[in-house]
């Protein structure tokens, strides 16, 4: 497949949606803009998209949106994610509330919006502790590429490798995956106060997890984010 230059990805954001956000799984009909940004790299032009899709989506910071799409834009340069699609995953919001969002950049669409866990030793109900060693039992901060789904223990999963060295590159040798989990509920949190916790993968609903599994296979990039000061000043993709 051609390469996509980053004048491309935006030229093509034709559509955004309105609609409700329920908590688990959002699709959306979609509707023409009126005008839409020429290339993702101009500042403007990014702040402007991460307004856009953080009023789509249920409790997403504009902020966090932002420097997602900043990551996404450096990784996109690179040849990565011909499909253009980003997944956000914001770890500074505890694990009862929505923090995970799926959005189709080719239209601006809202795909998915869920409950997600973390590892758990990364902390309790909100995540304090970020970890790229294997068995240390933290999720991992940064960017990531989805790879192939396959079939393990926890079912239908999907496959992920880290881009960001030191931070996350570790995620295929750790075996960090998107799998579903059933205290990845709305249920389970009423019942324990937060959702059960993973071994730092990044663990979901069993209703939608094929479906956000199937909508982010094969080279998409998913941006897991927390106000780590670390991170955020060495990040091969922030700074």
């Amino acid at each position: 497949m051609a390469k996509l230059t980053l004048g491309a990805v935006f030229l093509g954001l034709a559509h955004v949606f309105s609609g409700a956000h329920p908590t688990q799984q959002t699709v959306e009909s979609q509707q023409p803009v009126a005008s839409t940004p020429n290339s993702i790299n101009s500042s403007s032009n990014i702040d402007t998209l991460a307004t856009t899709l953080s009023t789509k989506a249920q409790n997403l910071d504009p902020q966090v949106a932002k420097l997602g799409l900043i990551a996404y834009s450096k990784a996109h340069a690179q040849g990565f994610d011909p499909q253009q699609v980003l997944t956000i995953v914001d770890y500074s919001k505890p694990s009862t509330e929505t923090r995970m969002w799926v959005f189709d950049l080719k239209t601006q669409a809202l795909l998915f919006q869920n409950l997600v866990a973390h590892g758990k030793d990364s902390g309790n109900d909100v995540p304090t502790s970020f970890s790229d060693f294997p068995s240390s039992h933290k999720s991992s901060l940064g960017l990531f590429v989805t790879e192939q789904p396959y079939i393990g223990h926890h079912g239908y999963s999907l496959r992920l490798a880290g881009l960001e060295k030191g931070f996350n590159d570790m995620a295929a040798a750790r075996d960090i995956v998107v799998h579903a989990a059933n205290y990845v509920s709305e249920q389970f949190a009423a019942v324990h106060g937060q959702l059960g916790r993973s071994w730092g993968c990044f663990a979901v609903n069993p209703k939608v997890a094929t479906p956000i599994i199937n909508s982010i296979k094969d080279g998409t990039l998913l941006f897991a984010y927390y106000p780590d000061h670390n991170w955020l000043n060495h990040s091969s993709y922030l700074t």
